[in-house]
This record gives C-alpha cells, structure tokens and sequence, in this order.
C-alpha cells in the first residue's frame, strides 16, 4: 500500500504554563503554585479551582528547573507498551539509530497494553520535556491525550491510524489487516478460519474485521481466541488447541510468536502444515522465515516507520512545517510455505 497523506490536525499550541492555570482557576501565581507544590498550605476550595484548571488544561509541571536548563534536553523519549515484545524492536531500532546520528538520546518508557496508557509514565515523561515524544499506539485516554497536546512538546504516533492523531502519526490500519488475511485464506481456498490474538485495541481491530470479513465471503466458521499481551509461543500453542475442538483449516495469529507456537501443537498433534492446516502469522520477525515451515505472515515497515517518525521529530525541532503530518505506510502479506 503506497503513502496516504491526510488533512493535519488542528496546529500545535503553546505549553500550558502556571500562569494560565491561574487565569483560568482565578488566582494568583503564587497561590497556583503553591497548590502545585505545597497543596497543604492552601484551602481545599482554592486547591479545588486550581485542580480543575490543570485538568481542563493538560497542565503538567516542568520537572526541569528552568535555571538548571541553558541548552536544550536533546533527548527524545518513546513509550512502548511492553519493553520485550519483539514485533517493536525494529522500530526501536530505526529511532535509535536515526536519533543518535543527529546527537539526540532515546529514552525508552512502558506504558502497557491497557485501553487506557499508564498515565503516570506519561506524566512523568512530561515532566521532563523532551525535545519529542514517539508513541507504539495511538493515545487513547482523553487525560492523556489533553496532557501531550497542552505540553508542546512534538508528539508521532505509531504503529496504527486516526485522523484525529494527538500532534503527527505514521501507520497503518490494523482493520484494513484483518479484512486482507481474511480475504487470502479465502483465496487460498480455506472456509474454516479462526484467529489467535491478544485482546488489546490493536489486535481487537484486526480481530473484528477479521472475523466479519470473512462472514461477508462466506466462510462456514470464524472463531477467536484471546490471550494476554505481549504474546507468547506458548500461548500460540494453548489457542490452537482450544480451535481445534471445531473443524479448522486456516489461522491468522495476532503475532509471529503466536503462529510459530500454532505451528509447533499442529506438528504435534501430526497435522501437516499447509496440507491441513494454514498459519498466518504478524510482524515478519527475523525467525518466521527460518520456521518450519516458513511461516507466511503480515509485513510492517517498522524500520521506515522509525525513520519517518525520527524525520518529523527534527523537522518540528528547528521550526519547520511536516507536510505530511498523517502517513498510512500499509503492510504487505509475506507468502510462504505456511499456507
């Protein structure tokens, strides 16, 4: 799928300050202050306008004194929802490396698979206020996503897709993967389908679409087993198991993980992989093409992403415009002997 470009989101304002806490809650500087600082010294019903103020706002505090900072941070933070899931490691690398060229560190945080972020690690990235923060995911709690807009800081969602994005996003629909497995398995020749996926919002798209997809074509089953994030081989081995008390003929995998253990309790069970069971599996990792047998799978460009989301994080730090602001780079179906 080529590059979609899409209208940009409304332009970026200024980092909320204390001073417009103030203003907006009502007070002085000094009393918004303090109930930042030292809320025991002010009384609860100021304290209360003050809070209300931060959260309308997105007002998060500079852990950085301003007097200890004469140069910029140089340093780019990226929140992943698990920091040993394979699948982003390529990603992971891409921002490091085009970061480091330019002289720029990579702080790496977690912030969980949940439908809402860790809060906290958002917050407390904030706080010290890189010069850009690159997120696995899009935001997708309201507190969080009032907090990165009111910070100023450039913001690049990854690894899916919205028109309403936070600041830029590079991706790909995870919907559009759902319905385009369905659709190979379809063409392939198999009617009995069902898929092994972790029940974050990601994989709760690709399962959804999946699913209807191939109801539409006519599939005479379309099943789904759920397993917590990050995947595991083993967890591919307990879904196959559980699809396997229907008739079944073709599985798509929310991970490579996932498909290599389906393809290990097939083999298991001695049945022939693709002769009566196909697999298919996500995110092209280094060993689906050395399993056995090859494992057919969905290719995401994380190296490019990482690239894309390093550029935009440059471009907005010496004052220039993103043309492209929301970038769909698509995927790619990988056949091989699995199906």
């Amino acid at each position: 799928m080529s590059e979609l470009a899409n209208p940009a989101p409304p332009g970026r304002k200024k980092a909320a300050t204390l001073a417009d806490v103030a203003r907006l809650a009502g007070v002085s500087p000094m009393t918004a202050s303090r109930v930042v600082n030292t809320p025991e010294r002010v009384n609860e019903v100021l304290a209360a306008r003050v809070r209300n103020a931060v959260d309308l706002l997105g007002y998060v505090p500079n852990a950085m004194a301003a007097g200890l900072r004469v140069s910029k941070a140089r340093m780019v933070a990226a929140l992943l929802p698990t920091l040993i899931g394979p699948v982003f490691q390529e990603l992971v690398t891409s921002l490091s490396n085009a970061f480091a060229a330019q002289g720029y560190q990579l702080m790496i945080g977690q912030i969980g698979y949940g439908p809402v972020e860790d809060l906290a690690a958002i917050r407390s990235v904030i706080q010290r206020r890189p010069d850009g923060i690159v997120m696995v995911g899009l935001c997708r709690s309201p507190e969080g996503f009032r907090m990165l807009r009111a910070s100023g800081i450039p913001v690049v969602e990854t690894w899916d897709l919205s028109a309403n994005p936070v600041d830029m996003l590079v991706g790909f629909s995870h919907t559009q993967i759902g319905s385009a497995v369905a659709e190979y398995l379809y063409r392939k020749g198999y009617r009995d389908v069902g898929i092994i996926t972790a029940a974050d919002p990601r994989a709760q798209a690709r399962e959804k679409a999946f699913i209807e997809r191939s109801h539409e074509l006519g599939a005479r089953s379309a099943r789904a087993f759920y397993t917590v994030a990050p995947s595991t081989v083993g967890s591919g081995r307990a879904g196959l198991a559980d699809l396997l008390g229907a008739p079944l003929s073709g599985v798509f995998c929310s991970s490579d993980s996932l498909a290599l253990g389906a393809a290990i309790e097939a083999q298991s069970r001695g049945l022939r992989v693709p002769g009566q069971l196909a697999i298919v599996g996500m995110g092209d990792q280094s060993f689906a093409q050395d399993a056995e047998p090859p494992l057919t799978t969905v290719r995401l460009d994380g190296t490019r992403i990482g690239r894309l989301a390093a550029e935009m994080i440059f471009a907005r730090a010496q004052g220039a415009p993103v043309e492209m602001p929301i970038v769909d780079l698509g995927f790619e179906i990988v056949e091989r002997s699995s199906t």
